[in-house]
């Protein structure tokens, strides 16, 4: 799965909101200042080449939904950051942020207790 960049990542953002769109309702989901249609269509275009939209017609409209689940992405995202900025290892990705003051106590815990509650499930 290829990397995306940030205009990709916020136009799929978007399109996983908003799930059946189009460039137009793309558009208006980014908010302010608008992006241009054509730059937002061409980025469209790049995700749809990449395999992280489909697109199917509906009249004369063509109607963008996600190819690949936000939830796939995030996992892979994630997977390369840790293996690249943290030779591969969530424990010293935690405990960086947790050194670094990002995450306190209170969220250790709280993260602990989500992996026991998924664990026992």
């Amino acid at each position: 799965m290829e990397k995306l960049t940030k205009q990709e990542e916020d136009v799929m953002q978007a399109v996983w909101r908003l799930q059946g769109c189009t460039v137009r309702e793309i558009v208006d989901a980014l908010g302010q200042p608008k992006a241009p249609y054509t730059t937002v269509a061409s980025v469209v275009g790049n995700l749809k080449a990449k395999g992280y939209v489909a697109q199917s017609r509906r009249g004369n409209t063509y109607i963008y939904t996600p190819a690949i689940a936000e939830n796939e992405y995030k996992r892979q995202f994630m997977s390369g950051f840790v293996r690249d900025y943290f030779r591969d290892s969530f424990k010293e990705m935690v405990s960086f942020f947790a050194k670094e003051e990002k995450l306190s106590e209170k969220d250790l815990r709280d993260i602990i207790r989500e992996i026991e509650n998924e664990e026992a499930k």
